[in-house]
């Protein structure tokens, strides 16, 4: 058989995944400009514990010099933590601030909730006559909403049949990927309302 790229494709070996994948999200950090806005924002608004509070100093090879900061944690019903960071120079914090995409959609992190919660979570942000949206993707209904820091965050109830959506979507996650990289673009979400 000769050695080309197709015949190198079809032979090569599945992944060696892990004997067990991560646990949980530990946190997701992201720097903003002040810290208080933000608890603000997360813990008085949103409703979201703020539970650790370090402050820190270490040498910041990016700028070349020691950094003070503050890294604050709020809590997650699993154990994880969303956390910021507020540097004490304005140059660290010019070069770790999030840069924001002009699609901004596709740079977020996603928390699941309850519909309680979602409601709740709603409730709040209405009162607080802070905008948000909702989209019903039809295997979820989103919550999305922006921190001070326009940092884009989702919350996410799952429907009462998630778990045979799941099934079916990992039944063919790869012929799927493969599928729509080779340039079929049909859609395969029909339960999307449009």
């Amino acid at each position: 058989m000769p050695d080309t790229i197709e015949t190198k494709v079809q032979t090569a070996a599945k992944p060696k995944l892990l004997n067990e994948p991560p646990m949980r999200l530990h946190h997701h950090a992201y720097a903003v400009k002040d810290q208080e806005a933000n608890r603000h924002f997360i813990e008085d608004i949103l409703g979201i514990p703020l539970v650790a509070t370090w402050c820190e100093r270490n040498f910041n090879k990016a700028v070349g010099r020691e950094v003070d900061y503050c890294h604050t944690f709020f809590a997650l019903g699993d154990g994880g933590a969303l956390a910021f960071f507020q540097y004490a120079d304005d140059e660290v914090w010019e070069k770790s601030k999030a840069i924001h995409p002009e699609i901004g959609n596709s740079w977020h992190i996603s928390f699941k909730v309850s519909q309680k919660t979602f409601d709740e979570i709603a409730g709040r942000l209405k009162a607080n006559d802070i905008q948000f949206r909702t989209i019903d993707h039809g295997y979820c209904l989103s919550l999305y909403v922006s921190s001070p820091d326009k940092l884009p965050l989702e919350f996410t109830v799952d429907p009462p049949n998630a778990a045979e959506i799941d099934q079916m979507r990992r039944a063919d996650a790869h012929s799927e990927l493969k599928r729509w990289l080779a340039g079929d673009r049909h859609i395969n979400n029909t339960d999307r309302p449009h």
